[in-house]
Protein backbone atom coordinates (compact mmCIF):
# COMPACT_ATOMS: atom_id res chain seq x y z
CA UNK A 1 0.00 0.00 0.00
CA UNK A 2 1.70 3.17 -1.38
CA UNK A 3 0.30 6.60 -0.54
CA UNK A 4 1.03 10.05 -2.38
CA UNK A 5 2.38 12.66 -1.19
CA UNK A 6 -0.16 15.20 -2.68
CA UNK A 7 -4.13 15.12 -2.29
CA UNK A 8 -7.34 16.60 -1.94
CA UNK A 9 -10.13 16.45 -0.25
CA UNK A 10 -13.37 18.77 0.50
CA UNK A 11 -16.54 17.86 2.89
CA UNK A 12 -19.47 19.91 4.11
CA UNK A 13 -22.18 19.43 6.53
CA UNK A 14 -24.89 21.40 8.56
CA UNK A 15 -24.48 21.62 11.96
CA UNK A 16 -27.04 23.55 14.30
CA UNK A 17 -27.81 26.08 11.12
CA UNK A 18 -24.45 26.47 10.28
CA UNK A 19 -22.78 25.41 6.90
CA UNK A 20 -19.79 24.14 7.74
CA UNK A 21 -17.05 23.54 4.41
CA UNK A 22 -13.78 21.83 4.60
CA UNK A 23 -11.40 21.92 1.73
CA UNK A 24 -7.88 20.17 2.53
CA UNK A 25 -5.02 20.69 -0.22
CA UNK A 26 -1.43 18.17 0.57
CA UNK A 27 1.77 19.18 -1.58
CA UNK A 28 5.17 17.06 -0.70
CA UNK A 29 6.93 18.03 2.16
CA UNK A 30 9.38 16.21 4.53
CA UNK A 31 7.68 17.00 7.55
CA UNK A 32 3.88 17.55 8.66
CA UNK A 33 3.54 21.79 8.22
CA UNK A 34 -0.45 22.81 7.95
CA UNK A 35 -1.29 26.43 7.10
CA UNK A 36 -4.88 27.11 8.59
CA UNK A 37 -7.51 29.52 7.41
CA UNK A 38 -10.80 29.62 10.29
CA UNK A 39 -13.35 31.22 10.96
CA UNK A 40 -12.87 33.31 14.55
CA UNK A 41 -15.26 31.07 15.88
CA UNK A 42 -13.06 27.91 15.17
CA UNK A 43 -9.58 29.79 16.54
CA UNK A 44 -9.87 28.48 19.95
CA UNK A 45 -10.23 24.77 18.63
CA UNK A 46 -6.74 25.35 16.22
CA UNK A 47 -4.58 23.43 18.64
CA UNK A 48 -6.81 20.14 18.58
CA UNK A 49 -7.65 20.63 14.65
CA UNK A 50 -3.73 20.67 13.86
CA UNK A 51 -3.40 17.46 16.28
CA UNK A 52 -6.14 15.47 14.34
CA UNK A 53 -4.58 16.44 11.15
CA UNK A 54 -1.15 15.30 11.93
CA UNK A 55 -1.87 11.73 13.53
CA UNK A 56 -4.21 11.17 10.17
CA UNK A 57 -2.15 12.71 7.20
CA UNK A 58 1.68 12.25 8.76
CA UNK A 59 3.72 14.22 6.47
CA UNK A 60 3.01 17.08 3.73
CA UNK A 61 2.56 20.29 3.49
CA UNK A 62 -1.08 20.86 4.16
CA UNK A 63 -3.49 23.86 3.46
CA UNK A 64 -6.69 23.80 5.57
CA UNK A 65 -9.59 26.17 4.63
CA UNK A 66 -12.88 26.16 6.71
CA UNK A 67 -15.90 28.18 6.00
CA UNK A 68 -18.73 27.98 8.64
CA UNK A 69 -21.68 30.39 6.95
CA UNK A 70 -25.17 30.49 9.44
CA UNK A 71 -28.06 29.15 7.03
CA UNK A 72 -31.31 31.34 6.53
CA UNK A 73 -31.08 34.45 8.64
CA UNK A 74 -28.13 36.88 8.69
CA UNK A 75 -25.63 36.45 10.93
CA UNK A 76 -26.42 38.38 14.30
CA UNK A 77 -24.26 41.63 14.46
CA UNK A 78 -23.19 43.46 17.83
CA UNK A 79 -22.98 46.59 17.89
CA UNK A 80 -19.84 48.62 20.31
CA UNK A 81 -22.11 51.04 21.77
CA UNK A 82 -18.65 52.43 23.84
CA UNK A 83 -16.58 52.80 21.05
CA UNK A 84 -19.51 54.49 18.89
CA UNK A 85 -20.29 57.29 21.68
CA UNK A 86 -16.12 57.90 21.96
CA UNK A 87 -16.42 58.70 18.40
CA UNK A 88 -19.22 60.87 18.27
CA UNK A 89 -17.85 62.85 20.83
CA UNK A 90 -14.91 63.27 19.15
CA UNK A 91 -16.68 64.18 15.89
CA UNK A 92 -19.37 66.11 17.55
CA UNK A 93 -15.95 68.54 18.75
CA UNK A 94 -14.65 68.69 15.20
CA UNK A 95 -17.63 69.72 14.34
CA UNK A 96 -18.61 72.32 16.48
CA UNK A 97 -15.25 73.82 15.99
CA UNK A 98 -15.19 73.69 12.23
CA UNK A 99 -19.36 74.68 11.93
CA UNK A 100 -19.90 71.59 10.21
CA UNK A 101 -23.25 69.37 10.43
CA UNK A 102 -24.20 66.49 11.93
CA UNK A 103 -27.10 65.33 9.71
CA UNK A 104 -25.34 61.90 8.72
CA UNK A 105 -23.30 60.80 11.79
CA UNK A 106 -25.37 58.17 12.49
CA UNK A 107 -24.45 56.63 8.86
CA UNK A 108 -20.64 57.48 9.75
CA UNK A 109 -20.33 56.18 13.02
CA UNK A 110 -21.51 53.08 11.33
CA UNK A 111 -18.82 52.69 8.98
CA UNK A 112 -16.24 53.38 11.85
CA UNK A 113 -13.72 50.54 12.66
CA UNK A 114 -14.92 47.73 15.06
CA UNK A 115 -18.42 49.80 15.71
CA UNK A 116 -20.38 46.89 14.09
CA UNK A 117 -19.37 43.44 13.55
CA UNK A 118 -20.10 39.69 13.65
CA UNK A 119 -21.15 38.23 16.77
CA UNK A 120 -17.92 36.27 17.77
CA UNK A 121 -19.98 33.48 19.65
CA UNK A 122 -17.92 30.27 20.58
CA UNK A 123 -19.00 26.98 19.39
CA UNK A 124 -20.38 24.29 22.60
CA UNK A 125 -18.03 21.53 22.73
CA UNK A 126 -21.24 19.25 21.19
CA UNK A 127 -21.55 21.26 18.08
CA UNK A 128 -17.55 20.75 17.97
CA UNK A 129 -17.69 17.22 17.75
CA UNK A 130 -19.70 17.57 14.77
CA UNK A 131 -17.71 19.89 13.24
CA UNK A 132 -14.33 18.04 13.87
CA UNK A 133 -16.25 14.81 12.08
CA UNK A 134 -16.59 16.89 9.11
CA UNK A 135 -12.86 17.87 8.95
CA UNK A 136 -12.32 13.77 9.31
CA UNK A 137 -14.21 13.31 6.58
CA UNK A 138 -12.14 15.99 4.45
CA UNK A 139 -9.28 14.37 6.05
CA UNK A 140 -10.01 10.57 4.96
CA UNK A 141 -11.03 11.84 1.54
CA UNK A 142 -7.56 13.52 1.26
CA UNK A 143 -5.83 10.15 2.09
CA UNK A 144 -8.16 8.17 -0.37
CA UNK A 145 -7.24 10.16 -2.87
CA UNK A 146 -3.42 9.72 -1.77
CA UNK A 147 -4.09 6.02 -2.50
CA UNK A 148 -5.21 6.45 -5.80
CA UNK A 149 -2.38 8.16 -6.71
CA UNK A 150 0.19 5.77 -4.99
CA UNK A 151 -1.23 2.70 -6.80
CA UNK A 152 0.06 4.74 -10.53
CA UNK A 153 3.69 5.31 -8.77
CA UNK A 154 3.92 1.95 -6.79
CA UNK A 155 3.55 0.82 -10.52
CA UNK A 156 6.17 2.92 -11.87
CA UNK A 157 8.98 2.59 -9.07
CA UNK A 158 8.49 -1.34 -9.41
CA UNK A 159 9.45 -0.82 -12.86
CA UNK A 160 12.74 0.97 -11.98
CA UNK A 161 13.96 -1.58 -9.65
CA UNK A 162 13.00 -4.28 -11.80
CA UNK A 163 14.75 -2.83 -14.48
CA UNK A 164 18.06 -2.38 -11.99
CA UNK A 165 17.82 -6.13 -11.32
CA UNK A 166 17.49 -6.82 -14.96
CA UNK A 167 20.29 -5.03 -15.47
CA UNK A 168 22.36 -6.44 -12.49
CA UNK A 169 22.09 -9.91 -14.10
CA UNK A 170 23.63 -8.66 -17.80
CA UNK A 171 26.68 -8.11 -15.75
CA UNK A 172 27.40 -11.91 -15.15
CA UNK A 173 28.18 -12.96 -18.33
CA UNK A 174 30.35 -10.28 -18.97
CA UNK A 175 32.79 -11.10 -16.09
CA UNK A 176 35.04 -13.89 -16.71
CA UNK A 177 36.03 -11.46 -20.18
CA UNK A 178 36.46 -8.62 -17.99
CA UNK A 179 39.10 -10.63 -15.62
CA UNK A 180 40.46 -12.06 -18.80
CA UNK A 181 40.59 -8.44 -20.48
CA UNK A 182 42.43 -6.99 -17.60
CA UNK A 183 44.73 -9.66 -16.98
CA UNK A 184 45.70 -9.37 -20.82
CA UNK A 185 46.07 -5.89 -20.62
CA UNK A 186 48.23 -5.62 -17.91
CA UNK A 187 50.71 -8.68 -19.15
CA UNK A 188 51.22 -6.46 -22.49
CA UNK A 189 51.43 -3.42 -20.82
CA UNK A 190 54.71 -5.50 -18.52
CA UNK A 191 56.18 -6.87 -21.58
CA UNK A 192 56.04 -3.73 -23.33
CA UNK A 193 57.81 -1.73 -20.94
CA UNK A 194 60.05 -4.48 -19.16
CA UNK A 195 60.59 -6.97 -22.02
CA UNK A 196 58.96 -10.65 -21.88
CA UNK A 197 61.99 -12.30 -20.56
CA UNK A 198 62.26 -10.12 -17.58
CA UNK A 199 58.85 -11.05 -15.90
CA UNK A 200 58.93 -13.57 -13.25
CA UNK A 201 55.88 -15.92 -14.26
CA UNK A 202 55.17 -16.46 -9.70
CA UNK A 203 55.92 -12.84 -9.19
CA UNK A 204 53.29 -11.70 -11.87
CA UNK A 205 50.76 -14.21 -10.84
CA UNK A 206 51.04 -13.57 -7.38
CA UNK A 207 50.37 -9.27 -8.30
CA UNK A 208 47.68 -10.41 -10.40
CA UNK A 209 45.29 -12.18 -7.50
CA UNK A 210 45.96 -9.32 -5.73
CA UNK A 211 45.14 -6.64 -8.29
CA UNK A 212 42.18 -9.04 -9.28
CA UNK A 213 41.33 -9.09 -6.07
CA UNK A 214 40.72 -5.57 -5.52
CA UNK A 215 38.96 -5.14 -8.62
CA UNK A 216 36.52 -8.00 -8.01
CA UNK A 217 32.75 -6.32 -7.15
CA UNK A 218 31.04 -10.11 -6.19
CA UNK A 219 30.09 -8.76 -3.00
CA UNK A 220 29.03 -5.64 -4.32
CA UNK A 221 26.40 -7.60 -6.79
CA UNK A 222 25.41 -9.32 -3.82
CA UNK A 223 24.80 -6.34 -1.69
CA UNK A 224 22.95 -5.01 -4.09
CA UNK A 225 20.31 -7.82 -4.89
CA UNK A 226 19.88 -8.10 -1.33
CA UNK A 227 19.05 -4.25 -1.47
CA UNK A 228 16.72 -4.42 -4.20
CA UNK A 229 15.12 -7.67 -2.42
CA UNK A 230 14.92 -5.50 0.59
CA UNK A 231 13.07 -2.44 -1.48
CA UNK A 232 10.22 -4.91 -3.00
CA UNK A 233 9.43 -6.25 0.61
CA UNK A 234 9.22 -2.82 1.95
CA UNK A 235 7.58 -1.18 -0.64
CA UNK A 236 5.13 -4.18 0.16
CA UNK A 237 4.40 -3.73 3.66
CA UNK A 238 1.29 -1.87 5.15
CA UNK A 239 2.28 1.11 6.38
CA UNK A 240 1.00 4.52 4.72
CA UNK A 241 4.27 6.90 5.58
CA UNK A 242 7.42 4.56 3.89
CA UNK A 243 8.62 7.20 2.09
CA UNK A 244 11.79 8.47 3.90
CA UNK A 245 12.22 4.30 4.78
CA UNK A 246 12.23 3.81 0.86
CA UNK A 247 14.25 6.52 0.17
CA UNK A 248 16.84 5.09 2.52
CA UNK A 249 17.40 1.46 0.81
CA UNK A 250 17.54 3.81 -2.53
CA UNK A 251 20.84 5.19 -1.13
CA UNK A 252 22.23 2.31 -0.64
CA UNK A 253 21.48 0.89 -4.16
CA UNK A 254 23.44 4.00 -5.20
CA UNK A 255 26.08 3.08 -3.20
CA UNK A 256 26.72 -0.44 -4.48
CA UNK A 257 25.79 0.88 -8.40
CA UNK A 258 28.55 3.74 -7.99
CA UNK A 259 31.20 0.95 -7.03
CA UNK A 260 30.45 -1.19 -9.44
CA UNK A 261 30.98 1.52 -11.99
CA UNK A 262 34.28 2.59 -10.50
CA UNK A 263 35.73 -1.07 -10.01
CA UNK A 264 33.85 -2.26 -13.85
CA UNK A 265 37.43 -1.04 -15.95
CA UNK A 266 34.74 -2.72 -18.95
CA UNK A 267 32.98 -0.45 -21.35
CA UNK A 268 29.91 -2.74 -21.33
CA UNK A 269 29.26 -2.86 -17.81
CA UNK A 270 30.02 0.87 -17.86
CA UNK A 271 27.43 1.09 -20.33
CA UNK A 272 24.94 -1.47 -17.94
CA UNK A 273 25.81 0.62 -14.65
CA UNK A 274 24.90 4.10 -16.42
CA UNK A 275 21.53 2.59 -17.30
CA UNK A 276 21.64 1.60 -13.56
CA UNK A 277 21.89 5.29 -12.48
CA UNK A 278 19.20 6.46 -14.86
CA UNK A 279 16.87 4.02 -13.46
CA UNK A 280 18.19 4.87 -10.02
CA UNK A 281 17.28 8.19 -10.68
CA UNK A 282 13.92 7.99 -12.06
CA UNK A 283 13.07 5.94 -8.98
CA UNK A 284 14.29 8.56 -6.39
CA UNK A 285 12.41 11.17 -8.37
CA UNK A 286 9.36 9.02 -7.74
CA UNK A 287 9.93 8.72 -4.07
CA UNK A 288 9.89 12.31 -3.32
CA UNK A 289 5.98 12.05 -4.04
CA UNK A 290 5.84 9.38 -1.54
CA UNK A 291 4.30 9.87 1.62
Amino acid sequence: MLYSMTGFGRAEALVNGRQVVVELKALNGKQFDVATKLPPILRSYELDIRNLLSNMLLRGTIDLTISVRQEGASKPMVINTDLAVFYYHGMKQIADKVGAPLDNIISTLMRMPEIVAPDQDVLPDEEWENVKAVIVDAANQLMQHRLDEGVALLKDIKLRISNIEALHEKIVPLEKERMERIRTRINQWLEDMAGKEKIDPNRFEQEMIYYLERMDFSEEKIRLRQHCGYFNDTINENDAAIGRKLNFILQEIGREINTLGSKANHAEIQQIVINMKDELEKAKEQILNIL
